[in-house]
Protein backbone atom coordinates (compact mmCIF):
# COMPACT_ATOMS: atom_id res chain seq x y z
CA UNK A 1 0.00 0.00 0.00
CA UNK A 2 1.39 3.38 -0.94
CA UNK A 3 0.99 6.58 1.08
CA UNK A 4 -1.94 7.87 -0.98
CA UNK A 5 -3.86 4.60 -0.50
CA UNK A 6 -3.10 4.64 3.22
CA UNK A 7 -4.36 8.21 3.64
CA UNK A 8 -7.54 7.32 1.73
CA UNK A 9 -8.08 4.28 3.95
CA UNK A 10 -7.57 6.33 7.14
CA UNK A 11 -10.02 9.02 5.98
CA UNK A 12 -12.61 6.37 5.13
CA UNK A 13 -12.24 4.71 8.53
CA UNK A 14 -12.36 7.98 10.45
CA UNK A 15 -15.42 9.13 8.55
CA UNK A 16 -17.49 5.96 8.83
CA UNK A 17 -16.48 4.36 12.14
CA UNK A 18 -17.92 5.07 15.56
CA UNK A 19 -16.10 3.43 18.44
CA UNK A 20 -18.14 2.38 21.47
CA UNK A 21 -16.75 1.17 24.79
CA UNK A 22 -18.22 -2.11 26.01
CA UNK A 23 -18.18 -2.06 29.82
CA UNK A 24 -20.20 0.80 31.23
CA UNK A 25 -21.66 1.85 27.86
CA UNK A 26 -23.21 -1.30 26.36
CA UNK A 27 -22.70 -3.83 29.18
CA UNK A 28 -23.43 -2.78 32.77
CA UNK A 29 -20.18 -4.40 33.94
CA UNK A 30 -21.64 -6.20 36.92
CA UNK A 31 -19.27 -8.96 37.72
CA UNK A 32 -16.40 -10.06 39.85
CA UNK A 33 -13.53 -8.77 37.69
CA UNK A 34 -12.58 -12.24 36.52
CA UNK A 35 -13.09 -11.53 32.81
CA UNK A 36 -16.57 -12.95 32.63
CA UNK A 37 -19.25 -11.07 30.71
CA UNK A 38 -22.42 -11.62 32.71
CA UNK A 39 -24.01 -8.20 33.19
CA UNK A 40 -27.09 -6.71 31.63
CA UNK A 41 -27.45 -4.30 28.76
CA UNK A 42 -27.33 -0.60 29.58
CA UNK A 43 -30.80 0.86 28.95
CA UNK A 44 -31.02 2.42 25.49
CA UNK A 45 -27.86 0.73 24.19
CA UNK A 46 -29.67 -1.61 21.80
CA UNK A 47 -31.66 1.19 20.18
CA UNK A 48 -28.59 3.44 19.94
CA UNK A 49 -26.44 0.71 18.35
CA UNK A 50 -29.18 -0.09 15.88
CA UNK A 51 -29.62 3.55 14.91
CA UNK A 52 -25.89 4.27 14.64
CA UNK A 53 -25.25 1.11 12.62
CA UNK A 54 -27.49 2.41 9.82
CA UNK A 55 -24.86 5.01 8.88
CA UNK A 56 -21.65 3.92 10.60
CA UNK A 57 -19.49 0.89 11.22
CA UNK A 58 -19.64 0.18 14.95
CA UNK A 59 -16.37 -0.85 16.55
CA UNK A 60 -16.61 -2.01 20.15
CA UNK A 61 -13.46 -1.45 22.16
CA UNK A 62 -12.78 -3.22 25.42
CA UNK A 63 -9.88 -4.27 27.61
CA UNK A 64 -11.53 -7.70 27.66
CA UNK A 65 -10.20 -8.17 24.10
CA UNK A 66 -6.55 -7.76 25.12
CA UNK A 67 -4.63 -10.85 23.98
CA UNK A 68 -2.74 -11.17 27.29
CA UNK A 69 -5.93 -11.74 29.31
CA UNK A 70 -6.42 -15.31 30.53
CA UNK A 71 -9.04 -17.53 28.95
CA UNK A 72 -12.39 -17.85 30.69
CA UNK A 73 -14.00 -21.23 30.13
CA UNK A 74 -11.58 -21.81 27.25
CA UNK A 75 -12.59 -18.58 25.49
CA UNK A 76 -10.76 -15.32 25.02
CA UNK A 77 -12.32 -11.96 25.83
CA UNK A 78 -13.28 -11.18 22.25
CA UNK A 79 -15.19 -14.46 21.99
CA UNK A 80 -16.95 -13.76 25.30
CA UNK A 81 -18.01 -10.28 24.19
CA UNK A 82 -19.31 -11.62 20.83
CA UNK A 83 -21.31 -14.27 22.71
CA UNK A 84 -22.81 -11.61 24.98
CA UNK A 85 -23.67 -9.39 22.01
CA UNK A 86 -25.33 -12.35 20.27
CA UNK A 87 -27.22 -13.34 23.42
CA UNK A 88 -28.61 -9.79 23.64
CA UNK A 89 -29.38 -9.66 19.89
CA UNK A 90 -27.07 -6.74 19.11
CA UNK A 91 -24.14 -8.52 17.42
CA UNK A 92 -25.65 -7.70 14.02
CA UNK A 93 -25.09 -3.98 14.71
CA UNK A 94 -21.38 -4.41 15.54
CA UNK A 95 -18.68 -4.72 12.88
CA UNK A 96 -15.72 -5.59 15.07
CA UNK A 97 -14.31 -5.79 18.58
CA UNK A 98 -10.86 -4.55 19.51
CA UNK A 99 -8.69 -3.67 22.48
CA UNK A 100 -6.94 -0.96 20.48
CA UNK A 101 -8.10 2.60 19.89
CA UNK A 102 -9.55 2.39 16.38
CA UNK A 103 -9.74 5.16 13.82
CA UNK A 104 -13.18 6.69 14.24
CA UNK A 105 -15.20 9.85 13.88
CA UNK A 106 -15.89 9.70 17.63
CA UNK A 107 -15.47 7.58 20.75
CA UNK A 108 -18.29 6.84 23.17
CA UNK A 109 -16.81 5.95 26.55
CA UNK A 110 -18.13 6.25 30.10
CA UNK A 111 -14.69 7.18 31.43
CA UNK A 112 -13.79 9.79 28.84
CA UNK A 113 -13.06 13.45 29.40
CA UNK A 114 -13.59 15.66 26.37
CA UNK A 115 -10.36 17.45 25.61
CA UNK A 116 -10.70 21.19 24.95
CA UNK A 117 -7.45 22.39 26.49
CA UNK A 118 -5.18 21.28 29.33
CA UNK A 119 -6.48 23.81 31.80
CA UNK A 120 -10.04 22.53 31.37
CA UNK A 121 -8.86 18.91 31.44
CA UNK A 122 -7.06 19.40 34.75
CA UNK A 123 -10.13 21.15 36.16
CA UNK A 124 -12.33 18.26 35.02
CA UNK A 125 -9.96 15.75 36.64
CA UNK A 126 -10.04 17.77 39.84
CA UNK A 127 -13.86 17.88 39.80
CA UNK A 128 -13.83 14.08 39.49
CA UNK A 129 -11.40 13.86 42.43
CA UNK A 130 -8.83 12.12 40.22
CA UNK A 131 -6.25 14.78 41.06
CA UNK A 132 -5.97 17.31 43.86
CA UNK A 133 -7.03 20.94 43.43
CA UNK A 134 -3.38 22.06 43.77
CA UNK A 135 -2.41 20.20 40.60
CA UNK A 136 -5.24 21.71 38.58
CA UNK A 137 -4.55 25.30 39.69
Amino acid sequence: MNLEEFISQVRDQEQFNISVDFDGVIHDHKGVGDGTVSGDMIPGAREALEQLSKNYRIIVFTAKAKPDRPLVGGKNGTELVWEWLEKHDVARFVNSITSEKPRAVCYIDDKAIRFVNWSQTLADLSDLKVISDEISA
